[in-house]
């Protein structure tokens, strides 16, 4: 398991333009997404503990990662805490890019079933 660069008492008590400069900078050195994405996710939890300065804590940052690089399974685990550092049209771009062969499988099975449950509510309505 890698190392956290961070120990819980630096998460929790540092101040918000002294993490987000060193997650920023820890990202830029280690280019790690996965370590960064929990990172955030411990400070989605300090927002919700009630540090208001929290709320949308390096948010390009999150973008960037969501929209640009490739998605981990640490990404895809904790995509849904980050829904609100976007808007309607980005989150559809993000979910669709973070989980591609779920949507391909969901939009085929409707593409499906679609036009079998047309034909049953027929047969029920001519019966």
């Amino acid at each position: 398991m890698p190392e956290q660069p961070f120990t819980p008492n630096q998460i929790f008590n540092l101040s918000l333009s002294t993490i987000e400069q060193r997650i920023t900078e820890y990202y830029q050195e280690s280019q790690n997404s996965s370590t960064v994405v929990q990172l955030l996710l411990a400070l989605r939890v300090r927002y919700q503990l009630g540090a208001e300065e929290f709320a949308l804590v390096l948010k390009d940052l999150v973008k960037y990662l969501f929209m640009r690089t490739k998605a981990t399974k640490t990404m895809k685990r904790f995509i849904f805490y980050f829904q609100d550092y976007f808007e309607s049209a980005e989150w559809r771009q993000v979910h669709l890019r973070v989980f591609p062969v779920r949507n391909f499988i969901e939009k085929a099975k409707s593409m499906i079933l679609s036009p079998i449950a047309k034909l049953f509510s027929l047969e029920a309505t001519t019966t």
